[in-house]
């Protein structure tokens, strides 16, 4: 009755059953958050509704396929509710870490391992194949370990432009997946199915056997021609003790014509996920050296910035959503062993926790400006080479 009174939806009683912590990750529709419920821990998406007015559809449809999915290697649905101004999504909680973070915790990781590893993702993107379900979005950053058990299952997550087809041929038009993972279908506006998670995968598979992408190049118009080229080259100094199963099963993904790529069906019968053919040499130390140098990583760094910079633009009058001095104190502005405030001044107690969030505030606000701008930039450059790329491919189409 109070929720009637108050203009909420009905469902908005349940947010009462999670008690809301830390921020895990934001994008530009929300935010996500662990909280704690009856059951234990999970995540929450948190969408501004205002961020997709007009998209509600977009909700909807994540929402329906999160209900429809139930897979040992992808996160489970557990509820979702809504208030006047958010949706709330409720999804397992997965606290194993990332995929190549975590390999980098073993004492050793072998070929074998890494077959058992795609076999285990390779599952999944079948389950929701055979469901007329893209993920669009396949990426290390989105392969989680569920805890930090040693025998934690790997689970796909994030399912945010994830797309079922209303019929298996159905061809979707727009943009999805990420700088280096998205297949050229894709880069090129041509039109793109099921077949772009394979080229991802295949993608995936690459790097986690030698420490380094297929495809290198820093600029989007670059990019799209390494892609649209399809040469992938097995570089013997790092592939000379890498099994032939391998590099055939990696082939059968990055076929640049999708018609010609394999089907997650089909891939599943390779002969490289059974690990018989496998070595047991160890990929440990190209995989920390490709941690430690590569822009992917940086990337990745950035890419979190910017989601915390888009998570401060959702700071409402609410609970659920971080105040911008909490999402501030992940910036490293002043040095905790010293008590030194970020403006060089020292103070003790309470007057320094006063003195560092206000400083710690000011120096985010200023980064956030400057990361914005930088990012519209980088934004309309990619605009610039992506509209010109498409010409040219035209051009030559008609020529």
């Amino acid at each position: 009755m109070l929720n009637k009174l108050s203009g909420q939806p009905e469902s908005y009683e349940k947010k009462a059953l999670y008690r809301f912590g830390r921020t895990l990750g934001a994008g530009t529709y929300g935010i996500v958050r662990e909280a704690d419920c009856s059951t234990g821990k999970v995540a929450v998406k948190i969408i501004l509704k205002k961020n997709v007015r007009g998209n509600e559809r977009m909700v909807y449809d994540e929402l329906e396929m999160l209900q429809a999915i139930n897979h040992p290697h992808i996160v489970h649905f557990v509820d979702w509710f809504e208030s006047k101004d958010k949706f709330y999504i409720v999804t397992q909680l997965a606290t194993g870490g990332e995929l190549f973070d975590r390999i980098c915790e073993y004492g050793k990781f072998t070929e074998k391992d890494a077959s058992q590893t795609i076999r285990q993702v390779l599952d999944a993107v079948n389950f929701l194949h055979e469901r007329n379900i893209v993920h669009r979005d396949l990426k290390p950053e989105n392969l989680l370990y569920l805890t930090r058990d040693a025998s934690s299952q790997l689970v796909l997550a994030d399912f945010g432009i994830a797309k079922m087809l209303e019929n298996p041929t159905e061809v979707l038009t727009s943009m999805a997946g990420s700088f280096g993972y998205a297949a050229p279908e894709v880069m090129l506006k041509q039109g793109h199915g099921k077949a772009v998670d394979m080229w991802s995968l295949g993608v995936i598979t690459y790097t986690l056997l030698c420490g380094y992408s297929p495809f290198r190049s820093e600029s989007l118009s670059d990019l799209i021609e390494e892609c649209r080229a399809g040469r992938i080259i097995f570089h013997d100094r790092y592939w000379k003790d890498v099994s032939q199963d391998a590099k055939d099963f990696i082939l059968s993904m990055l076929q640049v014509d999708p018609s010609r790529r394999v089907t997650s069906e089909i891939a599943l019968l390779h002969p490289w996920l059974t690990g018989e053919s496998a070595s047991d040499r160890d990929l440990l130390p190209e995989i920390r050296a490709y941690i430690a140098r590569s822009r992917l990583r940086r990337g990745i760094e950035i890419i979190k910035l910017a989601n915390r910079i888009e998570a401060l633009k959702m700071q409402e009058d609410d609970d659920d959503i971080p105040s911008p001095a909490d999402m501030a104190a992940s910036v490293e502005a002043a040095d905790p062993a010293t008590g030194t405030s970020a403006t060089g001044s020292s103070s003790t107690g309470e007057e320094a926790g006063t003195t560092k969030k206000r400083s710690l505030g000011k120096i985010a606000r200023g980064a956030i400006f400057k990361e914005v701008v930088l990012a519209k930039v980088r934004e309309m450059k990619d605009n610039e080479e992506r509209e010109k790329v498409e010409r040219e491919a035209r051009e030559k189409t008609h020529s």
